[in-house]
C-alpha cells in the first residue's frame, strides 16, 4: 500500500527555515517522482518542488528557486523540503505526492500526481 505522511511543518518568523518530511511507504523511492505541493487559502494549489525518478535531477517553481532545496534519503524512503528564507507568502498547507514508476516530474502538475499525503501546515508570520 503506497502512502506519504508528511512531517515537519510549524510557525516560523520570516528569514527563518524549516525542514519538511515526506516518509514513503509501500514502494522503493527511487523508482518514481516525488513533488512537493502548497495550498494556501483563496489560492490555488501550486507545485513547488520536484525530485525525478532514477537521475534524482530537480524542478523548482519560480518562487522558491534559490531558497527551497529537495532532496531525498533513499536508505529512509524519505524526501525532504528544506526551506530557508521563508516569506508570509510561504505560508500554506505543504502536501507530497508521487508519480511513477519511472516517469518525469511532468512540469509538477498536481493533476499527474497520487497518494497524495495529509499535509503539513507552515505559517511564517512575525
Amino acid at each position: 500500500q503506497v502512502q506519504l505522511v508528511e512531517s515537519g511543518g510549524g510557525l516560523v518568523q520570516p528569514g527563518g527555515s524549516l525542514r519538511l518530511s515526506c516518509a514513503a511507504s509501500g514502494f522503493t523511492l527511487d523508482y518514481y517522482s516525488i513533488a512537493w505541493f502548497r495550498e494556501a487559502p483563496g489560492k490555488e494549489r501550486e507545485g513547488v518542488s520536484c525530485i525525478r525518478s532514477g537521475s534524482g535531477s530537480t524542478d523548482y517553481a519560480d518562487s522558491v528557486k534559490g531558497r527551497f532545496t529537495i532532496s531525498r534519503d533513499s536508505a529512509k524512503n524519505t524526501v525532504y523540503l528544506q526551506m530557508n528564507s521563508l516569506k508570509p507568502e510561504d505560508t500554506a498547507v505543504y502536501y507530497c505526492a508521487v508519480r511513477g514508476p519511472f516517469l518525469s516530474c511532468s512540469s509538477i502538475r498536481g493533476e499527474n500526481f497520487g497518494s497524495w499525503g495529509q499535509g503539513t501546515q507552515v505559517t511564517v508570520s512575525s
